[in-house]
C-alpha cells in the first residue's frame, strides 16, 4: 500500500519525467545526470525552472537556484515536494 506522500512524489516524477521526455525526445531514470549525459545544456536549466515553478506553483530563489537541483528527476522531485511543504507549512 502506498501512502499519500509516495503518490504526490511518484506525481511530481512522472510530470517532470513527461516534460523532460517531449523536450529531449529521450527517456530519463530517476537518478541519470541530464547534464552529464550531454542531452541538455545548462542554458535548460532556465526552462526547467521555469516549469517547476509554473507546473508545481513554487518559487525557485536563492540557494534553490543551483544547477546541482536540477541535475536528476529525483533531485528534482525532492526540491518540489520541498518547496511545496515549505510553503504550505509558512
Amino acid at each position: 500500500m502506498t501512502t499519500a506522500s509516495e503518490q504526490t512524489t511518484e506525481a511530481v516524477a512522472e510530470r517532470i519525467s513527461g516534460f523532460l521526455e517531449q523536450r529531449t525526445k529521450l527517456t530519463w531514470e530517476p537518478d541519470t545526470d541530464l547534464f552529464d549525459s550531454g542531452a541538455v545544456s545548462s542554458l535548460f536549466a532556465t526552462e526547467l525552472v521555469v516549469f517547476l515553478e509554473e507546473t508545481f506553483d513554487i518559487e525557485i530563489v536563492g540557494r534553490d537556484l543551483r544547477l546541482d537541483n536540477f541535475r536528476t528527476v529525483r533531485v528534482m522531485t525532492d526540491l518540489v515536494r520541498r518547496l511545496r511543504e515549505e510553503n504550505h507549512d509558512g
